[in-house]
């Protein structure tokens, strides 16, 4: 994080919430006084396409752009999603890494061959991976949309401010428009938190 900026990408497949995430996280940086940006990107289908989203937090932002190399942080939906990104990661960055493996349209008309092995080929680029099955966490608490709390979660504590600030930005949402939901995120959150500790090994 080089001049007090923070760059985060958050990438996926339409439909897992990469947006909500992206959202959230700008969200939570705004509130604690950062001057913020974001962009989204949106593939072929807005559910089932590869979506991103960029963003950037500091003291002065003037493009919400991360270019290739510049990113802090690459939150991966999608394993080859973040194998795909991994260029944009600089070599000190984190990937918290989903361990689903969901191919895109990209893949079935032939534009992108699938990896064999897109965690294994992260870790072995000398980055720090966190990889796990966010997936079986949610539907192990009950429900099946708790992957982007959980993935937040997880990179709560590689952020500038506090995980309990985020934690405490997401549960505060769900109060006011889910709050038969608010519980369970909590868990979610919690749960991924101890999730994105966990390294990846080569």
């Amino acid at each position: 994080m080089l001049d007090g900026i923070t760059n985060i990408l958050v990438v996926g497949i339409g439909g897992q919430g990469v947006m909500t995430a992206a959202e959230m996280l700008a969200r939570t940086a705004l509130n604690q006084g950062y001057d913020v940006k974001k962009t989204e990107v949106a593939g072929m289908a807005q559910r089932g396409g590869v979506v991103s989203s960029h963003v950037r937090f500091g003291p002065r932002i003037y493009s919400p752009q991360i270019d290739p190399g510049e990113a802090d942080l690459l939150i991966g939906f999608e394993a080859a999603e973040a194998l795909r990104w991994l260029p944009y990661l600089r070599p000190t960055g984190v990937a918290m890494v989903n361990t689903l493996r969901l191919a895109p349209p990209v893949v079935s008309v032939g534009l992108y061959d699938y990896p064999a092995d897109p965690i294994g080929e992260l870790a072995q680029a000398g980055i720090e991976v966190h990889a796990f099955d966010a997936g079986a966490i949610a539907t192990e608490l009950g429900n099946a949309k708790l992957v982007n709390t959980i993935m937040l979660g997880a990179i709560s504590d590689y952020l500038p401010f506090s995980a309990a600030v985020l934690r405490d930005c997401i549960i505060e949402g769900f109060r006011a428009y889910k709050p038969k939901l608010a519980e369970i995120n909590a868990q979610a959150f919690d749960t991924g938190r101890e999730a994105g500790h966990v390294q990846t090994s080569s």
